[in-house]
């Protein structure tokens, strides 16, 4: 990819926009015409239309004006050239060379300096193209952009099949879009945010405001989080594959947190040493210290919720009301667990692998099969004693609010279907696959 801007030596129009636009606010002040004028709007409006039709510009053109013919020096080839402006998005500025293919660039593009630096001869001047903000509406919904208010906006440049426009919308926020040559209103477009180019090396960059304008957005949800955090640095993390957006804030006091926003909005808050198995983790704070002494607290929790776990690492999981939910690797025990630690009020349950499956968690320190032993003590306990479980699967609650867990053994026999209570998890009846049809575990059919 890489910007395309069009030198033409025409003295055309008076006064050509800045590269960045500042849009305009109110209705734009329509151009009083002299005869010239009007005989380039009558000849725009006779031509043009047929002209944008042929460059691929699909809207319904409602004023045009001609503004002139340029000579190539070396090639001899005239080009007619029009603005148009369109029924609904942007406004283009048309190119017709005599016997050789017409092309269009949209009205932000056309307000690009020329290569010397100075104003373009090719702004766009027509009433209706006034407001270039306005006029990208469609196409920022069509990015998923709709609550955007653009500000200012500016070209960035084309490609083979598409046009890149940066727009800095209202609130601080900053989006580099995609649209479809030549930048129709009811093509497909998409965005991204700039803070994403901020941290690559690509060249596509935003450059109407700067990263730290961009990431003062963190100071609201550093605000909303509400947990007296006086901001020393900023970093934007990303987006993760649910949508849901992570910044990180290193506090004056040492410590750090990371936020999550979803929509634009505060979601949660969470403490850098309980952050590490978050899109990567804190990278402004240094947590050793502070996760050495969570590993030490989450150690205490659990033998007091009866598991002998000495932590050496942890990962916690999306909050579950006032309960803190984490995966704990053990330095004294082959095999993790996850605890489930509540208030002072609630009672705190820790799981092995296997029984968190059925408690709605999954292990990623060790794997569920490694803990399949005591399942297979749990059919034990309902007196089946021949199965050394090899497979299980969760079925789901029932209606009284026990839950439902295929197993598989290893011998291949039938399995069977174990029942358990919820909070504690205790098996209370089981079942054979061979008196079941609910059974689905290879050798239970």
């Amino acid at each position: 990819m890489r910007p395309i801007i069009f030198g033409l030596a025409m003295a055309l129009i008076a006064g050509a926009l800045s590269p960045t636009t500042a849009l305009a606010a109110g209705k734009p002040v329509a151009i009083k015409e002299d005869p010239a004028m009007a005989l380039a709007h009558k000849t725009g409006m006779a031509e043009a239309p047929a002209v944008a039709a042929a460059t691929g510009v699909t809207c319904q053109v409602v004023d045009a004006r001609f503004l002139g013919k340029n000579v190539d020096k070396k090639t001899k080839v005239a080009t007619n050239i029009y603005e148009v402006d369109c029924d609904k998005g942007l406004g283009f500025v048309l190119f017709a060379p005599v016997g050789g293919v017409a092309s269009a660039v949209h009205c932000i593009f056309a307000a690009t300096p020329q290569a010397d630096g100075k104003p373009s001869t090719l702004s766009c001047k027509l009433p209706g193209n006034a407001n270039p903000g306005a006029d990208l509406s469609p196409i920022l919904t069509k990015a998923g952009l709709g609550g955007c208010v653009p500000v200012e906006v500016k070209s960035v440049g084309t490609g083979a099949t598409a046009t890149y426009i940066e727009v800095a919308c209202s609130g601080g926020s900053g989006y580099l879009l995609q649209a479809s040559l030549p930048g129709n209103a009811d093509a497909t477009a998409s965005a991204k945010d700039c803070l994403i180019y901020d941290a690559s090396d690509t060249n596509l960059k935003c450059t109407i405001h700067d990263k730290a304008y961009r990431l003062a957005l963190m100071d609201a949800y550093v605000a909303a989080g509400n947990n007296g955090c006086v901001v020393k640095d900023r970093r934007y993390i990303g987006a993760s594959q649910s949508g849901s957006v992570y910044w990180e804030a290193a506090c004056q006091d040492g410590k750090g947190y990371m936020y999550k926003t979803e929509g634009g909005k505060f979601a949660a808050v969470y403490p850098c040493e309980k952050a590490s198995g978050i899109v990567g983790g804190c990278e402004l704070t240094d947590t050793k210290e502070a996760q050495t002494a969570q590993a030490g607290l989450y150690t205490k929790l659990s033998m007091k919720a009866g598991a002998d776990c000495q932590v050496s690492k942890y990962a916690p999981f999306p909050a579950t009301g006032n309960k803190d939910v984490v995966e704990m690797a053990c330095s004294n025990r082959p095999d993790a667990l996850i605890g489930v630690f509540a208030g002072p009020s609630e009672k705190s349950y820790v799981y092995d692998c296997a029984h968190a499956l059925i408690a709605g968690f999954k292990c990623s320190f060790t794997k569920p099969a490694d803990a399949y032993n005591f399942i297979t003590a749990d059919l034990k306990k309902a007196g089946k004693m021949e199965c050394s479980v090899s497979n299980i699967r969760v079925m789901g609650k029932t209606a009284k609010g026990t839950m439902m867990v295929e197993t598989a053994c290893s011998d291949g026999l039938k399995g069977y279907i174990l029942e358990y209570t919820v909070e504690p998890l205790v098996p209370i009846a089981a079942i054979g696959c061979a008196f079941s049809q609910d059974c689905k575990l290879p050798g239970n059919k």
